[in-house]
């Protein structure tokens, strides 16, 4: 059972500069639910959820975050578009405007952790203006029992001011909107939006670096579950490729749905206390586990709800990414505590809009480097203005966003772990067959399901052995048969029915993949290299 009782202690918020007029300390979720309401900034939802709207921002602004650059950071952070350097001067007048800002104001503070391994535990505190913000924090993060509260001393502290607005000429940002992390300081200051996910992508950003550089361990923007033989799968993907669905399989323990460690002694742990999932089009038959979630305790963002409460969850007139976030105990078949071990099998999700790679594939060590550091998915038309056709989408170790360092240090840490692990690679189109997207369909589930049901139980390995095909553009190992999966599924080429199409799609897909591995060219050894596409 989770400790869900709110403690008796105070705390003062006077060394971080900030005195409100009350702090909120340690809200359970059901209070932090009940101010929500009573401040009308939320809706109650049929389900028991809260529903929010999180403002002019539905989604991060990768371009709106930042990185300090100072001794710790600047001979190591791969600068650039993704890793935006920022000045400490800046950083420290922004900080005391930010705290200024609070001010006066009722805020609500948190003391939480991120990673499941006590020996990797990073201890931190959250200052929001919002109580749904707080909530959000509760549920992600992992929370400590009342015993672990006595003394308990922050590392990092992250404060959460969705209300200041940022002048970009006299703070140094692009625009009003920020999150900006200081390794330094251990603080992550987020300010001019409302969206959560900056909360915890903040934190886990700041993983990203310390895991790798002082704690030798692999960090992962993976779900993972674990099997009652203990084997444990890992499942990459950016937004939308399935990720969070198909790691939460009723068969199997969920560890994780969204980041997690590999360390040295060989076991995987999750960052997070809680699940963050898409709810585009959710529904109880396809996604049993996220939906049955939705109740008393998770927060619905920026979803569209009747008069009675009940939401439609086709309906993206707000935004096509709407959010659950839940607390992990919200699924019922998870892993306790979020460790596995005996890692065996590694999944690669992409949502191929062109409809050309495999349903799954089996990946050599070089294929395995490649794939990883290319983070291919790809997005539709309609998505966002000006895209009329499947346009390929490129996203280093599926998380380039949030990693700190350069892709080909991730990629050779995993590398070598799969190496020592012994484990399986397989890439796994979630995406389109019979076409592209607009003219062919949308992977069933229920055939991915069985395809890496048939990956992590070892009968597709056996019914297939040394009988893989291998992709004549792409050059990956494509199954010729899979239990409980209809034969003529497995080759993308025949679902076609128009072999010169095909091909010349998949040419131009393999082209894209080329130019895009042009910049991490210089940094891969022969065999990454030998890893792309055949032509």
């Amino acid at each position: 059972m989770v400790d869900n009782s709110q403690t008796t202690k105070t705390i003062s918020l006077e060394s971080y500069g900030i005195n409100p007029s009350k702090v909120n300390y340690q809200l359970t979720s059901e209070q932090l639910h009940a101010e929500t309401l009573q401040k009308g900034q939320g809706k109650e939802a049929s389900s028991g959820a809260i529903a929010i709207n999180t403002g002019e921002f539905t989604g991060r602004s990768p371009q709106d975050r930042f990185i300090v650059k100072d001794d710790i950071t600047q001979d190591r952070i791969w600068w650039g578009d993704i890793n935006i350097p920022f000045d400490p001067e800046k950083f420290d007048a922004l900080y005391d405007l930010v705290t200024e800002y609070l001010n006066g104001k009722e805020v609500y503070a948190r003391d939480c952790y991120a990673c499941a391994d006590v020996n990797y535990q990073l201890n931190i505190r959250v200052i929001n203006e919002y109580p749904w913000s707080n909530m959000f924090a509760y549920n992600m993060f992992l929370r400590p029992t009342e015993e672990e509260l006595k003394g308990f001393d922050p590392e990092w502290v992250i404060i959460n001011a969705p209300g200041f607005m940022a002048d970009p000429e006299r703070d140094g940002t692009r625009q009003h909107n920020f999150a900006i992390l200081n390794f330094t300081k251990k603080i992550a200051i987020i300010g001019g939006t409302g969206y959560t996910g900056e909360i915890k992508k903040g934190i886990f950003s700041a993983l990203n670096f310390i895991l790798p550089v002082f704690k030798n361990t692999l960090p992962m923007h993976c779900s993972a579950n674990v099997g009652d033989g203990g084997d444990t799968s890992i499942f990459f993907g950016l937004s939308g490729t399935g990720k969070t669905t198909l790691s939460a399989d009723p068969d199997r323990k969920l560890i994780g749905d969204d980041e997690h460690g590999w360390t040295a002694e060989n076991s995987v742990f999750n960052f997070e206390g809680g699940c963050y999932a898409k709810a585009i089009n959710l529904s109880e038959e396809s996604e049993p586990d996220i939906y049955r979630a939705i109740k008393p305790g998770a927060i619905l963002e920026n979803v569209i709800m009747d008069e009675n409460g009940v939401v439609d969850f086709s309906d993206i007139s707000i935004t096509q990414n709407t959010r659950v976030s839940y607390p992990i105990y919200h699924i019922d078949n998870i892993q306790v505590p979020s460790i596995g071990y005996n890692p065996k099998n590694i999944f690669f999700l992409t949502a191929d809009a062109f409809g050309v790679l495999p349903p799954i594939s089996k990946l050599t060590p070089g294929q395995a480097a490649y794939h990883f550091i290319s983070g291919y998915t790809a997005k539709v038309a309609g998505t966002e203005a000006g895209i009329t056709e499947p346009v390929p989408s490129f996203s280093a170790c599926f998380g380039a966003p949030f990693m700190p360092l350069h892709p080909t240090k991730y990629a050779e840490m995993l590398s070598a772990k799969m190496q020592e692990a012994g484990v399986n690679v397989w890439l796994v189109n979630t995406g389109w067959t019979g076409g592209p997207y607009g003219i062919g369909s949308r992977m069933k589930l229920k055939y991915t399901r069985a395809m890496i049901t048939a990956a992590m139980d070892g009968s597709l390995e056996e019914a297939n052995k040394d009988n893989y095909h291998i992709h004549s553009v792409f050059g990956v190992q494509q199954p010729r048969v899979c239990p409980n999966v209809p034969t003529e599924v497995l080759s993308p080429r025949k679902t076609w029915n128009n072999d010169d199409a095909y091909y010349e799609t998949a040419f131009k897909l393999s082209n894209s993949f080329r130019e895009n591995f042009k910049k991490f060219e210089s940094y891969a050894n022969d065999e990454i290299l030998a890893g792309g596409p055949l032509r």
